[in-house]
């Protein structure tokens, strides 16, 4: 199933921008000298997500090339 690339292009924006933002909430939360070592697990782990989600939809954009 192939969507509209303009779809995929503003949800990948969305997805590295939320991306972008974690990976900052995660800096800031590991700077904390006595952090929640679950919640940085849950967001790292988040993180991994929207990282292969950004892949699999980067990888969507990519034209077919013919053989």
């Amino acid at each position: 199933m192939h969507l509209d690339p303009e779809i995929l292009h503003q949800k990948l924006a969305e997805l590295t921008q939320e991306h972008r933002e974690l990976d900052e909430a995660i800096a800031l939360l590991l700077a904390e000298p006595d952090h929640d070592q679950f919640k940085a697990t849950r967001m790292k782990k988040r993180k991994l997500l929207l990282k292969d989600m950004i892949m699999r939809i980067s990888s969507q954009l990519i034209p077919d090339l013919p053989a």
